[in-house]
């Protein structure tokens, strides 16, 4: 859970708390979730709540000191990033439900099916934000109109094309054996 809730909200900060203030949350419904048909995709879908409220807070706080403060700019450049920074930035860029997407299909290696049914959407959607997120990815990984490839390009774009297959490589929970694929599969319809 303090995993999903890292990707969601794209950094460490606020991460763990979040996946404690989920377990809370799990444990005040227990009976709710262990009638459950899934309860592992009931708790993920509590995390992806909390981090899509937590988000909101944030841009709407943002918003507020963006008003009181100076015309600063807050982003840095660094071109010594690693390929894993430069795609978890992208991600934090993507819009919640295309992330949750990508962070559930590739990053926790979830079906289609699970991945809807812990975000509670279609199939169908998961299908067009999880392709949709992945081409935005790479599009925002990649080099600038006119310009050569940047320092770290090929790396995210390789980081890029792992998400794409399926294969992370991460050492995170081990898959369910409802798993339907990979994007692209051309199985496991709605």
């Amino acid at each position: 859970m303090a995993r999903l809730a890292h990707l969601l909200l794209g950094s460490s900060d606020g991460a763990d708390d979040l996946a404690a203030d989920a377990l809370v949350a799990v444990w005040h419904q227990w009976d709710r979730v262990r009638a459950a048909d899934h309860p592992a995709a009931y708790a993920r879908g509590v995390v992806a709540n909390l981090a899509r409220s937590r988000i909101r807070s944030l841009v709407r706080e943002r918003r507020r000191v963006a008003l009181f403060s100076s015309q600063r700019s807050d982003h840095v450049d660094d071109p010594d990033v690693s390929a894993v920074v430069d795609v978890q930035a992208a991600l934090v860029r993507l819009p919640f439900r295309k992330r949750a997407c990508v962070v559930l299909r590739h990053a926790f290696d979830l079906s289609e099916r699970e991945t809807a049914r812990t975000l509670g959407i279609s199939v169908g959607t998961v299908k067009s934000q999880t392709s949709r997120g992945i081409a935005e990815l790479e599009r925002l990984l990649g080099p600038p109109d006119g310009e050569g490839e940047l320092p770290g390009t090929a790396e995210a774009e390789q980081t890029v094309r792992t998400l794409r297959s399926g294969n992370t490589g991460h050492t995170g929970p081990t898959r369910h054996s409802g798993h339907m694929g990979h994007a692209g599969h051309a199985g496991g319809g709605s």
